[in-house]
C-alpha cells in the first residue's frame, strides 16, 4: 500500500535525478533512495551519465548492508537487461531489499515491466505509478524518443510586446537579461537547438550554450530547403561546441554551396522537396537526439507545429515594442494546464501538447 511518506521520498528521488539533466541521453535521468527497514534514508543516488552506474546501484552502495529488509525507491523501472552495465535488477535482490516504490514503468521494449516482473517473482513486493506524472514529465524526452521514435519537440517562441518575432532586415533582442540566462541554462540541458535558414540569415548566431556550463558537445540544426545558408555564418566557427547538421532540399544538395557546407564541418542531410518533416525528425532520433528546442523562426515554427510534432510550446512574452516586423508565429492557446511565471521584465508561458503520461 502507497502512504504519504512513499510520496515524500519519491518526490526526494524525483529531485536527484535532475542531476542527471543533459548529460545521460540516450538514457533516460533516474533517481534512486533507499529506506532502512527502521524507516531511515540510508542511502540515495542518480545516474549521471550514459555508460555510468545506474542510480539503484549507487544509492545500494551508499547504504550497505542497511539495504537489508529496506525499501528502494526508484523514479524508473529498474532494468533487466544488460547493456553498458549489468541488469539493476539482480543487484536490487541480492542487497536483500524487500520492497520497491516506483514511478514510472520503462517504456524501452527490453525491460516495459520485466523489471518488475522479475523482482516480484522473487519476492519482492513492488509499488508502481507512485508520482507517475511527475516522472513521465521528467522524463519526457525519453518516453518520446522510444515510444514515437522522434525527439521531444519544444518550440520556443519569444514574441515583443506588439506580436513580432523580430525584423525582417536586422537582429533584434527581445529577451532580457534575465530572461537570457534562462534560456542559456535551457541550451544547456537539451541535446539539440533547431532554427530554420531565415534565422541564420538575418540573426547570424553561434547557437551556442553560454553563460552555463554545459558538458556534452550541443547538437545545432539548420533547416535549409533552399540552401541558402553559406560557409561565412558564425555558426561554422563554432564546431568546437557541437556537430551542426543541415536540412537541405534535394536540387540544394547539388549545388556549390552544399559542397561548401560539407567542407565547412557540416553533416549535410537532404530532404527531398515532399519529404514531411517528421523525416528529418526521425534522422535525428536515430543520432540519438532526444530533446530539441525549436528556437526559430516564425517559417519553422509553423512547419513543425503544422506537422504535430511539438510536445511542449514555451511563450516568452517580452516588453519590447518594435512598431513593425516579422509576425510571431503563436500557437493556439492550451486547453490543458498552463504555467506562467515572471523573469525579470518578460514572461514564460509554457505547456504540454503531448503528454509522455
Amino acid at each position: 500500500m502507497v502512504a504519504a511518506y512513499d510520496v515524500e521520498v519519491m518526490e526526494r528521488a524525483l529531485f536527484l535525478a535532475e542531476r542527471g539533466r543533459g548529460t545521460t541521453t540516450p538514457n533516460p535521468v533516474v533517481g534512486a533512495v533507499v529506506v532502512s527497514a527502521e524507516g531511515i534514508v540510508v542511502g540515495q543516488g542518480a545516474h549521471r551519465v550514459a555508460g555510468g552506474p545506474h542510480a539503484e546501484v549507487i544509492a545500494l552502495e551508499a547504504a550497505g548492508p542497511l539495504t537489508r529488509g529496506g525499501t528502494l525507491y526508484c523514479t524508473l523501472e529498474p532494468c533487466c537487461h544488460t547493456g553498458r552495465t549489468g541488469p539493476c535488477v539482480e543487484r536490487v535482490a541480492g542487497a536483500g531489499i524487500a520492497r520497491v516504490v516506483a514511478a514510472l514503468e520503462d517504456p524501452d521494449p527490453r525491460v516495459a515491466g520485466r523489471g518488475f516482473a522479475w523482482l516480484r517473482a522473487r519476492g519482492i513486493q513492488v509499488e508502481t505509478h507512485v508520482a507517475r506524472a511527475a516522472a513521465a514529465r521528467q522524463n519526457a524526452p525519453f518516453v518520446t524518443w522510444v515510444t514515437r521514435q522522434r525527439p521531444h519537440v519544444t518550440l520556443k517562441v519569444a514574441v515583443s510586446h506588439d506580436g513580432f518575432a523580430g525584423l525582417a532586415e536586422a537582429q533584434v533582442r527581445l529577451t532580457g537579461a534575465s530572461m537570457h540566462r534562462v534560456m542559456h541554462r535551457q541550451r544547456a540541458a537539451v541535446d539539440a537547438i533547431a532554427v530554420g535558414s531565415g534565422t541564420v540569415l538575418i540573426d547570424d548566431p553561434q547557437l551556442t550554450a553560454r553563460l552555463v556550463y554545459r558538458q556534452r558537445p550541443l547538437t545545432r540544426v539548420v533547416f535549409d530547403r533552399r540552401g541558402r545558408v553559406t560557409p561565412a555564418a558564425r555558426l561554422f566557427g563554432t564546431l568546437d561546441a557541437g556537430p551542426v547538421i543541415m536540412f537541405v532540399g534535394a536540387i540544394a544538395a547539388g549545388s556549390p554551396n552544399a559542397r561548401a557546407l560539407d567542407d565547412a564541418g557540416a553533416t549535410v542531410f537532404v530532404l527531398p522537396d515532399d519529404a514531411p518533416i517528421e523525416s528529418a525528425m526521425r534522422m535525428l532520433a536515430a543520432r540519438d537526439v532526444q530533446s530539441l528546442l525549436v528556437e526559430g523562426g516564425p517559417t519553422l515554427h509553423r512547419a513543425v507545429w503544422d506537422a504535430g510534432v511539438v510536445d511542449r510550446v514555451q511563450v516568452i512574452e517580452t516588453a519590447v515594442r518594435l512598431g513593425r516586423g516579422v509576425p510571431a508565429f503563436m500557437p493556439p492557446s492550451a486547453d490543458q494546464a498552463v504555467a506562467r511565471r515572471e523573469q525579470g521584465v518578460d514572461s514564460l508561458v509554457e505547456w504540454d501538447v503531448h503528454r509522455a503520461d
